[in-house]
């Protein structure tokens, strides 16, 4: 799969994706890494970062939100709920936000997005309102756009996602169980009208047993779909 000259897309395991700018902006997706069994050992220190952006609040895509944060000095958006309760926690380059909102940070433009997932933020014994589970759609300088699902079942409003913001890749879930499964994500992917797929929330514990294969068996109507079957460190373009 071929992205634009500058464009830079890594998987680091699960839910959690780099995505690398042509000028250089590093935007970490659903910062879970230093847990995270996925993740080659080598990419938990995920270097410089100018943006995470949290889909919800959920221990496997927000864990390392605080500490890269601090660390990185990057700019975090979430939705309002949960940018709150960042903030609680000390995090201070915080941009709240909600459904259908963009924002401009430094040229990437960000708009959230719906999804269909829970979203509780687990804190000791205790599961806290978080809001609601959302989705991104994130364009780069040179007008490239990336969707994230987020973890999500299939809905029909994708559709509007796609005809609004006509993605170039769209990263889905397709583990099951927990999210989507293979023949949801090829129903997803007929509703984006999208053709290049990055398959994410798979393979990581035995449980999630949706595979790139099976999406590809799924979607095998899909004229000119390509299906990048990464594996986690697995890197597009650059």
């Amino acid at each position: 799969m071929n992205l634009p000259q500058g464009v830079a897309l890594t998987w680091l395991g699960h839910g959690t994706v780099l995505l690398e700018s042509p000028s250089g902006k590093r935007i970490l997706i659903d910062p879970w890494v230093q847990n995270n069994p996925a993740c080659p050992e080598e990419l938990k220190d995920v270097g410089r970062l100018d943006l995470i952006l949290v889909t919800h609040a959920h221990n496997d895509h927000i864990q390392d939100a605080i500490p890269l944060a601090h660390s990185s000095g990057a700019q975090t958006v979430a939705i309002f709920e949960i940018a709150h309760w960042l903030r609680a926690k000390g995090v201070q380059r915080v941009i709240d936000m909600n459904k259908g909102g963009t924002v401009n940070v430094d040229g990437i433009k960000v708009t959230m997005v719906h999804a269909d997932h829970s979203c509780g933020i687990q804190e000791g014994d205790q599961i806290l309102y978080g809001g609601e589970a959302v989705g991104y759609v994130v364009e780069l300088e040179n007008g490239f756009r990336l969707y994230h699902s987020g973890d999500t079942a299939l809905f029909g409003d994708m559709r509007l996602i796609g005809e609004l913001y006509q993605p170039d890749v769209a990263c889905l879930p397709i583990g099951d169980h927990y999210t989507m499964g293979p023949r949801e994500a090829a129903h997803a992917i007929r509703l984006l009208g999208v053709k290049k797929v990055v398959p994410l929330h798979w393979g990581t514990f035995p449980v999630l047993t949706g595979t790139p294969q099976a999406l590809r068996e799924a979607a095998k109507d899909v004229d000119g779909l390509e299906v990048a079957e990464l594996q986690p460190g697995g890197r597009l373009g650059g």
